[in-house]
């Protein structure tokens, strides 16, 4: 669908609901933050509901304190167009596409390939680095200008989804991109130490202990960790996954990497997140397990007793490797 759709459609409606998925990063937050100043500037209503918490390492994105944290007993919220940013299907926002209740029109705006189109206007580009690029076009096609604040948070968004640059998904638009956003002067190191650098004493200790664990099988082509419940006292309270999974890319030889992670306080939940050096597909992997992503990205929550989940899902990846050399041969 062309971006055309998508600015007749913010034009002709007046207030809007945004949310985002659950499990919030950097692109989600910095997405619908800037969505969200883009909209005021046009003189819009709009607010923002999300299932989960602000993370604590998003605790310096401006505007932050627009953000309401979803329950049941909400206030009604009224409004004209429910927008999802980084969603590839609309249970991904949790509990919060139930205050759609009269089923309001539904703006889809995302670059998850494999996004199921279920908006009524959906905007999807799985070439996109990130979402928050696209919301960077967006105020170039709307001619909106963008200030400090919008630029923090598509920044933030940006960096994030492209793990500071490194990723295939980095484009010479992208850059292109950062670079009007850097006229801004915004605060880079403070950006970049909020996301990866606070880190509190009792979750690196918790990581030191769950990388010993970590597995190497098919010829070191794929490398695993996991995380079972009696290694958690609470959730972290930073994300420490990318950390995980960074580790493992790290590794010579490494194709794929995957985390597999008894979620606390439900019965044989595993979320399992996996990441590629891009000759294996691991969305088509995830989707074989009722998640998606990226291809070289991607991320699927099932149930069942984690030694059976991973045995069946080391069979799928080693099933992809074959025939594969290492990413450094």
């Amino acid at each position: 669908m062309s971006l055309k759709k998508v600015i007749a459609c913010i034009r002709r409606n007046k207030a809007f609901l945004i949310t985002s998925h659950t499990n919030m990063e950097g692109d989600a937050l910095g997405s619908e933050l800037a969505f969200y100043q883009l909209l005021k500037k046009l003189n819009k209503s709009a607010v923002i509901v999300n299932e989960d918490n602000l993370p604590p390492e998003y605790i310096f994105l401006p505007r932050k304190e627009k953000i309401i944290k979803y329950r049941d007993n909400l206030t009604p919220v009224r409004f004209d167009c429910f927008v999802t940013l980084d969603c590839s299907d609309l249970s991904r926002t949790g509990e919060v596409y139930r205050l759609n209740r009269v089923k309001k029109p539904i703006l889809n705006i995302d670059h998850h390939i494999s996004n199921n189109n279920f908006g009524g206007v959906n905007w999807v580009e799985p070439k996109a680095s990130s979402c928050s690029e696209m919301v960077y076009k967006l105020y170039q096609a709307m001619r909106v200008p963008l200030d400090v604040h919008s630029a923090t948070a598509l920044y933030t968004g940006i960096v994030a989804d492209t793990g500071s640059f490194r990723y295939s998904n980095t484009s010479a638009f992208t850059h292109k991109a950062v670079s009007k956003l850097l006229k801004f002067k915004l605060d880079i190191p403070g950006i970049y130490k909020h996301i990866y650098e606070d880190i509190p004493y009792e979750d690196m200790k918790l990581l030191s202990k769950i990388l010993p664990g970590m597995r190497r099988e098919a010829e070191g082509k794929l490398i695993w960790f996991e995380v079972r419940q009696k290694m958690l006292r609470k959730t972290f309270s930073f994300d420490i996954s990318e950390y995980i999974l960074s580790f493992g890319r790290a590794i010579k030889g490494a194709e794929v990497v995957v985390l597999f992670k008894e979620n606390l306080g439900v019965k044989d939940e595993i979320r399992m997140n996996f990441r590629s050096q891009g000759k294996v597909d691991v969305n088509k992997i995830a989707q074989c397990f009722g998640g998606g992503g990226h291809k070289t990205a991607s991320g699927a929550t099932t149930h069942g007793r984690i030694d059976d989940v991973r045995r069946k899902v080391l069979a799928k990846i080693r099933e992809n490797l074959k025939g594969t050399v290492p990413a450094d041969s």
